[in-house]
Order: C-alpha cells, then structure tokens, then sequence
C-alpha cells in the first residue's frame, strides 16, 4: 500500500526548473533514499511534500489523500513531518522547549507537551541533556534534537534531509541505527536526503536518483549503484569501482 505518491510534480523558479515531472511511490513502512547531485531538486522535493513549496504542476497524495494545495501545518497535522538541515531558530531554546515545538500539535497545554516531549527525549536517548541548551549542544545531539522535535508531532512519514551532514563515522551510525529503530519501533515510513553514500546504500529498501530536477532512476541500492546514468551524473567511476 503506497502511503506517498508523487504524479508528475514540477517545481520552477522564474525560467528555471528545479523540478521537472517526477513521479514515484513510497510504500508504507519502507525506508527510502532520495540522492543526486547538488542543484538536483531533491530538497525542493521535499519542501513540496512538506507544503513549504507549492506545486507548479503534478500531485502529491499522502494516505490516498491530494495535499499538493495544503500549507506546512495542515500537511504535518496529517501526519508527515520533515526534519532541517538548520536548528538556527531555536539555538536559544533548551533540548526539551525545541522538541515541545513539535508536541504542542497534539497537546494543548504545556504540562501535557512537556510530558509528551519528555517521552520522545527519554526515547532517543536525550534525556540526560533536556534542560541544555540548543547553542551549547554538539552538533550530533543538535541533529537528534531536530529529529526528537519531528517526532515529537507524530507522523507516519518523516522526511529526513541530510540529517548526518557533519557528522563523524560513529555519529552517522547510532543515527542510523535510531533510524532503523523508529521504523522497527512505530512502523513510521521513511524518505531521506543524504550525500552519504555507504549510509544511503545500508539503510535503504529502494533508492530514487535525480540530477537536474529529473527522476533519472530509481531501484534497488545494487540495481542503482550499477546504473551508468547514475554513475555518470554522480556517484562516478571510483564509486563504482570500489562496489
């Protein structure tokens, strides 16, 4: 059962298309990688799934339902949530007041969002930093903050975008090895953004390739890292050699 489906979505600023025509499914409860090179049009994917972007032309249904014309808070109300690469606007805010953010859709007062965020700290292992501020965090734990507060809103999609950028080895592993949790834990269904190539090609069931705002292949990890366009347009020959 698709829980996301993308028909023929484009995307353009003035004269330039960042997004041209894509078109794919996601299956509930499957982990989904989105890679390409920089300028490829996967962000501005996700900010139209978010309702961040407005569609120029396609559909998005989530759950069987069109959302292409919903705002961010209606679409995360349905229940898909997408993570920043930046946590600039809440650096001022403790570890506990930003992942509340994300409560406070559900819960109505604040006794009740902070017993609520509480429970998602104590679940990614963050509850030893709640009252710590977001400034003065490591950037392993400002990523797994940005996550708690997504969480936090309850989704049945997340939309992960570069959440292991700046991360080292060990840190990239316990964030997919969380990943691979919440999957396993709530049945939560995954798309991703990630230069990354060994943790895109460990974690995902299926892999969606663009390059210039055009889906260019999608497939497994294996049936993707062989594909000569992929391997052209950018994971390149070395990528290919070593695998």
């Amino acid at each position: 059962m698709s829980i996301l489906r993308i028909e023929g979505v484009s995307k353009h600023f003035g004269g330039v298309f960042a997004v041209s025509d894509v078109s794919f499914d996601q299956e509930q409860g499957s982990i989904i990688g989105l890679i390409g090179p920089n300028g490829a049009g996967k962000s501005t994917v996700f900010k139209m799934i978010a309702g961040v972007y407005r569609a120029d032309a396609g559909k998005i249904f989530f759950e069987d339902k069109e959302i292409t014309p919903f705002r961010p808070d209606q679409i995360c109300k349905a229940g898909v949530a997408m993570t920043s690469q930046t946590t600039m606007p809440f650096m001022k805010l403790s570890v506990l007041q930003s992942t509340m953010v994300g409560s406070y859709l559900h819960c109505s007062t604040p006794r009740e969002a902070r017993r609520d965020a509480f429970a998602v700290l104590e679940y990614l292992g963050l509850q030893d930093i709640w009252d710590k501020r977001i400034g003065d965090c490591n950037i392993a734990d400002r990523k797994i903050t940005e996550l708690a507060r997504s969480l936090a809103t309850r989704p049945r999609l997340l939309l992960l975008d570069e959440l292991m950028a700046g991360l080292n080895p060990l840190e990239v592993d316990m964030i997919l090895q969380k990943i691979r949790e919440i999957r396993s834990d709530k049945g939560m269904t995954i798309l991703f953004v990630e230069h990354l190539m060994q943790a895109v090609m460990s974690i995902s069931e299926h892999i969606i390739v663009l390059d210039h705002g055009v889906l260019i292949a999608t497939g497994s990890p294996q049936q993707v890292s062989r594909n000569e366009q992929v391997i052209k347009a950018y994971l390149g020959e070395h990528y290919h050699a070593e695998n």
